[in-house]
């Protein structure tokens, strides 16, 4: 189908988005990669009046090493962050099992976070390392913890007048490691149900622990639960075996056509299990 007129502005600058973002806004929508917004224009499901281009702004493509951490610009493609050695492993990984090389080249981070598809990789990851999400607009930036960002269906703590102009991840120390792994979808790629978890173990205990959840529910979530299992213990087949059983408490579980709400919790113990296993082997 053809999409509904609409206007397009192609700003070159964060402030000149945010000044036509506030100018226009709830008639406008943010373009970024355009691989979840096109779709629903064309199909007439989303009919902004105004489109405002940012992938036009280079300033917002970068992955920088920062005192505080890794600073991944918002318009940064998925491409550029799977092949990253700069990047914590489990967020090169979310990237790398992003649907396929047309979307990992065009598709952002940004966008993805924006968006927050229940079933999208980078979420999960973000939640796990305990990302940082810093939005631009014309009054001010805030910045926002990932467990706290992704709130429902397609649901955020974005405001109707900002941009995501940065992600933050804390650098990965030689103690700490990261993983994701997924059951994707076997058409789409989309996380049926996705786990990442990040591990810091000092002398074969285990510090500091966190794991981020898709596709299981509404949307990305940290498995609190799971990490007082994990904290104080060697990281043991007890404890991560525990650990990954609590990682669904709580969750209204997805339930459609792809996998029923009960598989989804059994794919979460399962993949929660791995996920753990497999940072902790990176994590010396």
């Amino acid at each position: 189908m053809i999409p509904a007129p609409f206007q397009y502005h192609k700003p070159t600058s964060v402030a000149e988005a945010a000044e036509l973002l506030k100018k226009h806004g709830s008639d406008a929508k943010i373009l970024a990669g355009g691989h979840s917004l096109i779709p629903l224009m064309k199909l007439r499901l989303a009919q902004p009046e105004v489109i405002i281009d940012i992938g036009a702004i280079e300033s917002m493509s970068y992955i920088q090493e920062r005192e505080e951490g890794i600073a991944i610009g918002g318009t940064t493609h998925y491409v550029d962050i799977a092949n990253s050695s700069t990047v914590p492993k489990a967020l090169s990984e979310a990237a790398a099992q992003v649907a396929d090389v047309q979307v990992r080249n065009r598709g952002t981070i940004g966008g993805s976070l924006a968006h927050s598809d229940p079933a999208a990789d980078l979420p999960a990851a973000l939640v796990a390392l305990k990302g940082q999400i810093i939005t631009s607009s014309t009054n001010e930036h805030r910045t926002l913890e990932s467990n706290e960002f992704f709130q429902d269906l397609f649901t955020t703590a974005l405001r109707e007048d900002e941009i995501i102009s940065e992600i933050l991840v804390p650098a990965e120390s030689e103690e700490t490691g990261s993983a994701y792994v997924k059951f994707g979808n076997k058409a789409s790629h989309y996380a049926v149900v996705g786990v990442a978890a990040s591990v810091t173990l000092t002398n074969g205990k285990c510090i500091e622990a966190s794991i981020g959840v898709t596709g299981a529910g509404p949307a990305a979530y940290q498995a609190s639960e799971s990490i007082s299992e994990l904290v104080g213990s060697d990281l043991g087949d007890g404890a991560i075996e525990k650990a990954s059983a609590k990682a669904g408490e709580g969750v209204d579980f997805n339930d459609d056509v792809h996998a029923s709400g009960e598989y989804r919790a059994h794919l979460v113990t399962v993949f929660a299990e791995r996920a753990i296993r497999l940072a902790a082997s990176r994590a010396s």
